[in-house]
């Protein structure tokens, strides 16, 4: 393991998984920007996480993230950067032909754009070595969280699906980019959690699919109520805690040899394996089982629909496709309840 000093920021960190996250990196000895959007959020991190300096930070400007990054540098000197870990996020849950294109457009803009964006302008800060290290040493290392949707597309979560899978291209380009340059790239793959992304995505029940015409949004109401219940209910159960998140994410940053990816949860372990493995009808059939069943449970229940959720602590959105892929085909676990943490 390597020395556990050294600045890390992590975006979207006002609560959830990157507030967690925040968190644990602090008691490893990290000094730590957390990057929140409001005043609100900044005072309250400043007043209860010694350790833990506030950081206004919204990705999806150039101004503030270019803001952001002055003050870093200012901050630390010549020691650079140790760590960028990329966990702001939100996730748009709608059937994909009731999802206007403005909101596609922000999931892309926040997840994707505005990793890329942060990445750009804090690369320099992370190639840097303070005076007196020994050549060799490794410079900078970055942690994208993703999710295991990013493996497995899940109905009702096309447009997050679709920004997850590019992060993990973008990722994976990134690593081989640096690697000459001693920066380490990893990706965390969180599967299902209770962070407020659920009460968030609860919160903004009916939003989309009451906004669609209704020859566009009826077809879909009964099996999406179903679908939000099941996931609401995974998360619920889930014994995995957002700090596991965090300890995938320390590792990234200490280890000699980190890895190039983190899953999070055994629904995420499920998610990765189906997408190598099962045959693309196969995971179709399954995933289909599991939200017929789904929405038979939720018949007689009507909340729950369509909406956008912010995360500012990533989302936890694997466990579906982490249990449609143990629900059957070869080798799945059978009807073992998967847990996750989540972005």
């Amino acid at each position: 393991m390597t020395d556990r000093t050294g600045a890390v920021l992590v975006t979207g960190a006002s609560s959830g998984l990157g507030e967690a996250t925040a968190l644990v990196l602090a008691r490893a000895g990290f000094t730590v920007y957390a990057g929140v959007r409001s005043t609100e959020a900044a005072a309250r991190i400043a007043r209860g996480h010694p350790g833990v300096r506030p950081l206004p930070l919204d990705v999806t400007s150039a101004d503030s993230v270019r803001e952001a990054c002055a003050r870093v540098r200012e901050q630390t000197g010549d020691a650079g950067l140790r760590g960028l870990v990329n966990n702001a996020g939100i996730c748009v849950s709608a059937p994909l032909e009731c999802v206007p294109p403005d909101e596609l457009r922000a999931e892309l803009e926040v997840n994707l754009i505005g990793t890329v964006t942060v990445t750009q302008a804090f690369l320099p800060l992370l190639r840097v070595r303070p005076p007196g290290t020994p050549p060799g040493t490794p410079a900078g290392r970055i942690v994208n969280v993703s999710s295991g949707i990013g493996r497995v597309a899940a109905p009702f979560l096309g447009a997050y699906a679709a920004s997850q899978f590019a992060k993990e291209g973008m990722s994976d380009a990134l690593r081989r980019e640096l690697a000459p340059l001693s920066v380490s790239v990893s990706i965390v793959e969180p599967g299902a959690i209770m962070t407020p992304i659920w009460t968030k995505v609860a919160a903004s029940a009916h939003r989309l699919l009451d906004a669609a015409p209704a020859e566009a949004a009826d077809p879909y109401r009964r099996g999406f109520r179903g679908f939000v219940a099941m996931n609401e209910r995974r998360a619920r159960e889930s014994r995995t805690r957002p700090e596991a998140v965090g300890h995938a994410v320390g590792h990234a940053m200490t280890a000699r040899r980190p890895r190039t990816r983190y899953r999070v949860g055994p629904d995420a372990w499920v998610a990765s394996m189906a997408a190598r493995l099962l045959p693309d009808r196969v995971l179709d059939a399954a995933i289909r089982r599991q939200l017929a069943s789904a929405a038979a449970a939720d018949a007689g229940d009507t909340t729950g629909a369509g909406g956008t959720a912010k995360a500012g602590d990533t989302v936890g959105a694997g466990g579906l496709a982490g249990a449609a892929a143990g629900s059957g085909g070869p080798g799945g676990p059978g009807g073992r309840r998967h847990r996750e943490a989540g972005r």
